[in-house]
């Protein structure tokens, strides 16, 4: 097919041609709605008789109708917390300094293209990266070694995977930071070093607060992203059974997908259930991180615009 069949004069024949592929997108998305709508009606009517008040304040059993999800909603409240103190400032400040301070040369674009590269990587392989570095940190420390009250190697800690997710989560928050930096209007730069504003106090008093509302969406789904991560869980060997809350950053963990996905694979349809139900509990999560980064969106938009 030539370019001139492709790209016809005939006014008509242009319009029928962009009807048909309306229809076709609206089609495509209806399927991919229709889908999903079925494995959630499938998720509630199987999860929700479980979802009860034993199921949300117990620790797993080897009995379904003991066995709870409290010690997994903890884990992963700590893992995500540790994982957005150590992710949030160190991606906010790479991307600042590539999009405000950078010059432009060869280093700038070789972090540019590493960075988007990394963003797309699969995150089994940060799962096994993790492991090398964190879990095991190339087996250079001996047993006991310890540092800051934390034990070298971190082993199957927290610690180990919130650093490991941290890799994973890295690379969007550097993204959605530059994105949202350039957003913001050059002209807003200028009047600020118009009146004798350095580069750090334009940054700082000027950029930032324009560009805050992106910055914080990309930031809130970067680690709703995380949370329901598995791959890189498994490969650092989070654990399938924990009876107790971590306390610390040195503390073995479990973690929602990691007791979701060992409820699934176990042959009693009961613990299918309880998947279920823990699947209900995360999407409940995930929904309001994302309700979460939308409020906080308006939020600040709204303090700009008065």
């Amino acid at each position: 097919m030539n370019q001139s069949e492709l790209f016809t004069r005939d006014p008509e024949e242009r319009r029928r041609r962009g009807r048909i592929f309306e229809r076709l997108a609206f089609s495509a998305t209806i399927f991919g709605v229709v889908i999903l709508g079925i494995l959630l009606v499938g998720v509630l009517i199987e999860g929700l008789p479980w979802l009860t008040a034993t199921f949300l304040g117990s620790y797993p059993s080897r009995f379904p109708e003991r066995a709870g999800f409290f010690g997994a909603i903890f884990g992963s409240l700590w893992v995500i917390g540790l994982t957005a103190v150590i992710s949030v400032p160190v991606g906010i400040a790479a991307g600042l300094y590539l999009e405000e301070f950078s010059r432009q040369g060869r280093l700038h674009r070789f972090l540019e293209v590493l960075i988007a590269n990394l963003a797309a990587v699969p995150s089994i392989l940060y799962g096994i990266l993790g492991l090398v570095v964190f879990v095991r940190m190339f087996g250079i420390f001996e047993e006991g070694t310890s540092f800051l009250g934390l034990p070298l190697p971190f082993g199957r800690s927290v610690i180990a995977g919130s650093l490991t997710l941290t890799l994973l989560v890295l690379p969007v928050i550097i993204i959605a930071t530059r994105e949202a930096l350039r957003g913001v209007s050059s002209g807003l730069r200028q009047a600020a070093y118009g009146v004798g504003a350095t580069g750090w106090q334009c940054a700082r008093h000027h950029v930032l607060p324009a560009a805050a509302p992106g910055i914080l969406t990309g930031v809130i789904l970067a680690l709703s992203r995380s949370l329901g991560e598995t791959a890189p869980l498994i490969m650092i060997g989070a654990l399938t059974y924990v009876a107790f809350v971590p306390e610390s950053p040195a503390d073995p963990f479990t973690a929602m997908p990691i007791q979701i996905f060992n409820w699934a694979s176990r042959f009693q349809a009961d613990f299918h259930s309880l998947a279920a139900a823990g699947i209900i509990v995360l999407l409940a999560f995930l929904l309001s991180m994302n309700a979460i980064a939308i409020l906080l969106r308006n939020y600040a938009e709204d303090r700009q615009m008065s």
